[in-house]
């Protein structure tokens, strides 16, 4: 494969995010634009910027102009088209949240692979038709250009099975009723980084934290996941910005039974209005209850501290001892405050935190004598699926 570029796409059900990537002279890809078109079939708004975060582009749209994801793609794909003219678009990558138990690689896209994706819309339902109505929309207006799936839940199919099972009649295991895991292609970037940013945890065990508006935690062993907290479905573990993560299933009975819940509502309450936002009150925005004086603001902070370090206690005993923490995403990369809360609480593994270089923003934020470090490391999904697209289609 020789110059050219390649286009990532994360498609969710009112905005699409994508990312041009170019092929240097030296065959390395990199970042030309990112941009996203959001508020799709309400207010749509299309924003993209270049790599030294310099805007490119910010326009309002009709909402006849992106009524759904299929619109987005056509736009986003014209817009680039315009601003990169000429360039050769050698292939398309897709973030597509699950790959059931099958698929524990990328994969090249065809027929066949399409309707197994289709079939597996049942165990994502919020997350599947959406990413599949990006990649038939490439289809449509471009048939003959390469498109690859790069899964969220790949990463972690190196689980044992006891990590994967719950404990029901084993009829559901075999129907799909299993822990899968999420937030694959951050950590694998992250696996993929630590022989050059902390080599001496590149075989070690490592608990890599990522904390953004969706958050999960995962145990990694010589740089392979062994355990999530995300189970069958993106809404278990820690809370998240509006998901409740772990909660017993009674509730969820108590809600239908008694308070005449229908599977709609609750599906609302499970994604959109609980976690830091329902516990607050205020925001589902880490900097904003960080800035509130508000009681519950506060309450639900301590809460997510809480939640990580119980969780932290959790797979460091699946992993039998912890070498290092790394903390990615939104909030792990730029809060200082919350890095010293979840460091501070985990002490009694041997943690000791540089406040300096926390401050600083790492990489190591942890001190020279820390029995346990701890590092902040950027994620990169969008490269990794890109590295991923490019290995398949050259």
């Amino acid at each position: 494969m020789s110059g050219g570029s390649i286009v990532v796409v994360n498609a969710g059900s009112s905005s699409l995010k994508f990312s041009l990537f170019r092929l240097d002279a030296a065959e390395e890809l990199q970042l030309a634009a990112r941009g996203q078109i959001d508020g799709i079939g309400t207010r749509p708004r299309l924003e993209a910027k270049d790599a030294a975060s310099g805007t490119l582009v910010e326009r309002d749209l009709a909402v006849a102009e992106a009524r759904e994801v299929k619109d987005a793609i056509v736009l986003a794909g014209a817009w680039l088209r315009e601003q990169f003219a000429g360039e050769p678009l050698l292939a398309v990558g897709h973030r597509v949240v699950h790959g059931g138990a099958e698929y524990s690689q990328p994969v090249l896209i065809d027929t066949d692979l399409y309707e197994a994706l289709e079939r597996l819309i049942p165990l994502a339902p919020l997350h599947q038709p959406h990413n599949l109505a990006a990649i038939r929309a490439v289809r449509e207006t471009q048939p003959h250009l390469p498109q690859v799936a790069c899964f969220d839940t790949a990463f972690h199919r190196t689980h044992g099975q006891l990590d994967d099972l719950y404990a029901l009649p084993w009829e559901y295991y075999e129907a799909g009723v299993r822990r899968y895991g999420f937030h694959g292609l951050s950590y694998e970037y992250i696996a993929d980084r630590l022989p050059q940013v902390a080599p001496e945890l590149a075989n070690g065990r490592v608990i890599v934290a990522h904390l953004g508006s969706g958050a999960s935690l995962c145990a990694l062993r010589g740089g392979q996941s062994v355990a999530s907290t995300m189970g069958f479905s993106p809404l278990d573990g820690i809370p998240m910005g509006t998901r409740p993560g772990g909660i017993d299933p009674g509730v969820l009975l108590y809600l239908v039974g008694q308070r005449g819940m229908t599977p709609a509502a609750l599906e609302r309450l499970l994604y959109k209005e609980s976690g830091l936002l329902g516990l607050s009150g205020v925001s589902n925005d880490m900097r904003l209850l960080l800035e509130s004086s508000e009681q519950r603001a506060r309450l639900a902070v301590d809460y997510f501290v809480h939640s990580i370090a119980k969780e932290i206690g959790a797979l460091a005993a699946v992993l039998g001892g912890l070498d290092g923490l790394v903390l990615t995403a939104g909030i792990g990369e730029n809060s200082p405050e919350i890095r010293a809360r979840i460091l501070a609480a985990c002490a009694w593994l041997g943690v000791e935190i540089d406040a300096d270089a926390n401050r600083q923003g790492g990489p190591c934020i942890s001190t020279a004598g820390s029995a346990v470090s701890a590092w902040v490391v950027p994620t990169n999904e969008e490269l990794m699926i890109a590295r991923h697209t490019r290995r398949l289609v050259g």
